[in-house]
């Protein structure tokens, strides 16, 4: 509190407590919309108890406190008379209980105070207080390790870019401690309130998010917690709450929890976790292969039924189909990704298993993608459609065929090109014809990552910078998950932030910078960096970038005609090199590696050894 004038100010500062509307009514699922009940106030003199268990602990003793409830009127009516209810503890039958605490103050001219007051979000409050000696400081030290904690933690990572870029880096690390936020002890949840609940789908792609950024303890906590919940016929559940694991079969799961478990691995090199999981794994394997086997009966081998051959059974993982189960590719995608990564840890734990693991795989992309082309002919259409039996256009459910099931070299390319170019021309009517849409879900952001890895990199830049504009609000660097042609709209958002929508946001940024590509085992920098990031004569760079060969720190600068890209040591050469693309979208004149002329490739540039620069110019 500030006295801003040159004469001695007194006055009372109130803080109260009332029971506001929290969520609107449209705010449905999983909790009620309407005010937050207040059915007990109460104060002992150290802290102020709402409903009996959360508290308000005034740091700075106050002068005195009140407390009504709804029959005896209205606490605003009080305080603009400068008085406080008498009673320091009430209780209110409808939930709608008041109370205030009040701070008279004298400040000389041009002075001012600072009154603490601590809302502990869990059952503990500061130790120090239950014995009266939290002391002037408490404030103050507490505050500064609470920044020390969050700056080490969303630091891990740093990226450099130009001003006109600042938001996609404030979006990070805003969005990284969401994430974080919404954690429930180990589980990772996409919202804390709709969504209070975690989901395998959501958490093996935001533990994605987490690992490329250096969190590797949280990604390790959750997939342990989830390993618990394994049913004994090695079902992954689909999602687990406070009830416990979810019985309904969403068969996208069992891939899930085996690709983060590899994923992990990747980031950290952690074997011993390796072999904690494997019984996990190999259980998750042999359930996954058993649906995959109801498929290839006889009944499924002619007729109608052909296009199901080997494919997961129908499900209502994909939540277009929840009316009714459908054989969702996004389950076979992931089915894929499974199947893949258990054969490779079979592989590195020197399974007896290995072998046939990756027979089972093999026969699976081949029925799978047979299926895609027979389903294609069905339906005379010439892109990937999101559901064997429907023939539907849903180019955010087929992203995960690029990542993470990382299928770029093997998907029947003409369908795959044509898809997103569906998928962007759809994007451009949006853009420019904003009329023709009311809302769309930022699950989207995947867009932007398989875009990139197409080589779509100024398509890429067009959907982010559309996505970016549609943060609100604006300075929570954010989106819920569903974002509306109209702000006011009165409907359903689900959480805000949302932090899976976060975590695809994250995924997509990073590809920008750098990410594995599978089918050559390489590394490739720089394949969404825009030229246009670099005209100003700034810098662009990441440092600490997390990836499957160790942490990846490198910067781009234009020198004239010029543009050079150093990286530096620290990260291990993929068997296949670190490929270095250049910003531009045309051929260069020359190629410098290390100084010396080289004749590789157009844009794209293999290094060997680090540290290392690479020089294109115009």
């Amino acid at each position: 509190v500030k006295n801003a004038t040159s004469a001695t100010q007194r006055g009372t500062l109130y803080l109260a407590v009332r029971p506001f509307q929290v969520n609107p009514p449209w705010q449905f699922l999983n909790t009620q919309g309407g005010f937050a009940p207040i059915d007990s106030l109460s104060y002992d003199g150290r802290r102020v108890r709402v409903n009996g268990g959360r508290t308000l602990i005034p740091m700075t003793r106050p002068s005195a406190f009140g407390a009504m409830s709804f029959d005896q009127g209205n606490l605003v009516d009080l305080l603009r008379q400068s008085r406080l209810p008498s009673a320091l503890k009430v209780s209110d039958a409808l939930g709608a209980a008041s109370g205030a605490l009040a701070w008279h103050l004298t400040l000389p001219p041009k002075s001012d105070t600072i009154i603490d007051v601590a809302i502990p979000l869990h059952d503990a409050g500061p130790s120090c207080l239950d014995v009266g000696s939290c002391g002037a400081g408490w404030t103050t030290n507490s505050l500064s390790t609470v920044e020390t904690l969050w700056n080490e933690k969303l630091n891990r990572v740093t990226l450099q870019l130009p001003r006109s870029a600042s938001r996609v880096a404030a979006s990070i690390r805003a969005n990284l401690a969401y994430i974080l936020i919404n954690r429930d002890g180990p589980a990772i949840q996409p919202g804390s309130r709709s969504y209070e609940r975690s989901w395998i789908r959501d958490g093996s792609l935001t533990s994605t998010a987490l690992l490329r950024l250096g969190q590797y303890d949280e990604v390790r906590d959750f997939i342990n917690w989830y390993a618990g919940f394994q049913f004994d016929n090695g079902k992954v559940p689909c999602c687990v709450d406070a009830r416990g694991a979810d019985p309904v079969p969403e068969n996208d799961s069992h891939g899930e929890f085996i690709y983060v478990v590899a994923e992990y691995y990747r980031h950290t090199g952690d074997r011993q976790a390796l072999e904690r999981l494997w019984p996990n794994v190999s259980r998750a394997f042999a359930f996954m292969d058993s649906l995959r086997l109801s498929r290839t009966t006889s009944e499924y081998r002619t007729g109608d039924k052909r296009v199901f051959f080997g494919l997961m059974p129908q499900s209502i993982s994909h939540e277009g189909y929840s009316a009714k189960p459908m054989h969702s590719y996004w389950d076979d995608f992931f089915a894929l990704r499974g199947f893949k990564d258990a054969a490779e840890i079979a592989r590195l734990l020197g399974k007896a298993e290995a072998f046939h693991y990756a027979d089972v795989r093999d026969q699976f992309r081949r029925d799978f993608y047979a299926s895609i082309r027979l389903s294609m002919t069905r339906h005379g259409i010439d892109y990937i459609p999101g559901a064997a039996e429907l023939g539907d256009f849903d180019a955010t459910s087929t992203t995960i065929a690029l990542n993470p099931s990382d299928e770029l070299a093997n998907l029947p390319q003409p369908a795959l090109n044509r898809t997103f170019q569906k998928y962007y021309e759809t994007f451009v009517k949006r853009r420019d014809n904003p009329k023709s849409w009311d809302g769309y879900t930022p699950y989207e952001w995947r867009a932007v990552g398989a875009l990139i890895r197409l080589g779509e990199k100024k398509k890429a830049h067009e959907v982010s910078d559309w996505f970016l504009g549609h943060q609100r609000p604006e300075a929570w660097h954010q989106w819920a998950e569903v974002v509306y042609r109209d702000p006011l709209k009165p409907s359903f958002i689900g959480d805000m932030p949302h932090t899976w929508v976060g975590s695809d946001f994250i995924r997509s940024t990073l590809d920008m910078f750098a990410f594995e590509r599978e089918s050559d085992s390489s590394l490739v920098l720089g394949a969404g960096i825009p030229g246009k990031w670099l005209t100003g004569g700034e810098s662009v760079g990441i440092q600490g970038l997390s990836t499957h060969y160790g942490p990846l720190s490198y910067g781009i600068r234009q020198k004239g005609a010029e543009i050079e890209v150093r990286i530096e040591s620290g990260t291990r050469i993929p068997p296949g090199g670190i490929v270095v693309r250049s910003p531009h979208d045309r051929e260069p004149s020359q190629v410098r590696l290390d100084g010396k002329l080289i004749n590789q490739g157009d844009r794209d540039v293999i290094v060997r050894r680090l540290p290392a620069i690479v020089t294109f110019r115009y």
